[in-house]
């Protein structure tokens, strides 16, 4: 199988997960565009009655075009399950997202649902964190600053652009630092100092917590229990 049919496997595999009544966080992303399809199919032939909490516009218009019911964080009393996708997940279940720049959006629905589920097909499992590049979501009003007391501290930045050489934006307008660390020895640490600096928003460090990991693998979805 290929990496698309790996991706479209763990996501149908994931709204097995979803319950009738549910509020579900709807994470961005190359997976959870399957999932979200899936999730779809299922309102659609078994009316099964859910809210979804979007984690960007993208996921957001998909999920509405779906005719899947949408509301933001914020409209929500609760979130049962967000399930979302992963850039890195390590051996002890800490992981990097934020590769489509959504990060600051997934992290706030992530820490208000009672449970987290990431969906990634096998190459985004690794021992260590840090080969993927760890993003940074940064305001631009003094970002240069931002970026030159990252590379003062030997993290490696290098803002994030898009094809025709300009900045990419998320959601809120803000920019991306991708730091290329190759290796994070201490994430607890690393996360503790970046979100301590003025000027970034939020980090791309998820730890402890995800609940529940589907991977797709060769042979079918693995389903890992991380944490109860």
């Amino acid at each position: 199988m290929d990496q698309n049919e790996l991706k479209e496997l763990v996501g149908k595999e994931a709204v097995k997960f979803i319950k009738d009544g549910m509020v579900v966080g709807l994470g961005t992303g190359s997976t959870v565009k399957f999932m979200v399809d899936a999730l779809g199919d299922r309102v659609k032939n078994e009316g099964i009655s859910i809210i979804g909490v979007p984690t960007s516009d993208r996921t957001a218009d998909q999920a509405r075009s779906l005719g899947i019911t949408v509301k933001s964080v914020d409209e929500v009393d609760h979130i049962d399950l967000t399930i979302d996708g992963a850039d890195e997940i390590s051996s002890d279940f800490q992981g990097i997202k934020g590769g489509g720049a959504a990060h600051l959006f997934e992290k706030i629905v992530a820490t208000n649902s009672t449970k987290v589920m990431w969906i990634v097909d096998e190459s985004k499992m690794v021992d260590q964190l840090g080969a993927f590049p760890l993003p940074l979501e940064v305001i631009p009003y003094g970002s240069t600053q931002v970026y030159k007391k990252l590379e003062k501290e030997g993290l490696h930045p290098k803002f994030r652009m898009d094809a025709d050489g300009k900045h990419v934006l998320t959601d809120s307008k803000n920019y991306v630092i991708d730091l290329h660390l190759g290796e994070i020895n201490h994430p607890h640490e690393l996360a503790d100092y970046l979100i301590k600096q003025v000027g970034i928003v939020e980090q791309g460090l998820f730890l402890d917590m995800v609940n529940t990991v589907i991977v797709g693998r060769q042979n079918g979805p693995e389903v890992l229990q991380a944490r109860p």
